[in-house]
């Protein structure tokens, strides 16, 4: 299984616009450098009153396609 390991601030107001539609993809650098993209809603269940923020691991199966996330302490 492949991972990326990604920390991420988003504001409750940019979170706002990915909700809504306005922006659906989450576009940061992983901490190995790579420039990724991913859809916002497998964040969603980490959205707190401040936004999300914090260090995740993005799992991919060996296709490529999305298998899990989790929240790194």
């Amino acid at each position: 299984m492949q991972q990326i390991v990604v920390d991420i601030s988003i504001s409750p107001e940019e979170w706002i616009k990915l909700y809504q539609g306005v922006a659906t993809d989450v576009h940061t650098t992983a901490r190995d450098g790579r420039s990724v993209r991913f859809p916002a809603r497998i964040l969603s269940r980490f959205y707190l009153r401040d936004g999300i923020r914090g260090s995740f691991r993005i799992l991919f199966d060996d296709q490529g396609k999305f298998a899990g996330v989790e929240r790194l302490s």
